[in-house]
């Protein structure tokens, strides 16, 4: 019997907490790349987490204008310029944000939906919107690292779309980190058992 080579195994094994499957897409992609295991794992976990955010804006903002798929194609290829730069899945550096990109954008996909590679390492840009926000605080809170620039973005965003003050839409806003970054050791320890190197088990 064959064992499911890293990378099938970091597209699909489970874990506690179960993680939703990435868009059908994005993993073929992945398997066309031959991206490396730990970054299919990692864009598992940052997907997962992006979908909890929005399901959250979904209960506490229902009439709030939000792109869910562009949220969550977003996070699902937010670093899949590290397959040409796998360097970086291990150490510093932002090659992969425009390659990423640029990337997307050669296989066909729309630039706005290609622009996630670039903007979620970049949240102070003007241009970006919510989504791009999320898809940031996504790639930081999955591990439970807060960024207090990057929180305080979305809650005057959330705060200026609602009416309501911005403390308000911090306490709740504050809540929801707290219970996602509950289970950054979990993610973590997930990702670290799948390899940074593309081989394959026989």
């Amino acid at each position: 019997m064959t064992t499911p080579d890293p990378l099938h195994r970091a597209l699909h094994d489970p874990c506690a907490p179960p993680l939703r499957p990435l868009p059908t897409q994005v993993a073929r992609l992945l398997r066309d790349l031959e991206a490396p295991p730990r970054l299919a794992a990692h864009l598992r976990l940052v997907h997962d987490v992006a979908q909890q955010l929005l399901d959250w804006m979904t209960h506490e903002h229902p009439s709030l204008q939000l792109d869910h798929d562009a949220v969550l194609f977003g996070a699902a290829t937010h670093d899949i310029g590290k397959t040409a730069h796998p360097a970086e899945l291990s150490g510093p550096g932002s090659a992969h944000e425009p390659a990423g990109r640029d990337l997307l954008l050669a296989r066909g996909i729309a630039p706005e939906l290609a622009r996630f590679a670039a903007t979620h390492a970049e949240w102070t840009h003007p241009d970006n919107g919510l989504e791009d926000l999320l898809v940031s605080v996504a790639d930081k809170i999955w591990k439970g690292k807060r960024v207090q620039e990057l929180e305080d973005l979305v809650v005057a965003r959330l705060a200026t779309a609602t009416g309501r003050t911005a403390w308000e839409e911090f306490l709740t806003f504050d809540d929801l980190l707290t219970t996602i970054a509950d289970d950054a050791e979990k993610r973590l320890a997930f990702q670290a058992t799948y390899p940074v190197d593309r081989g394959v088990y026989k």
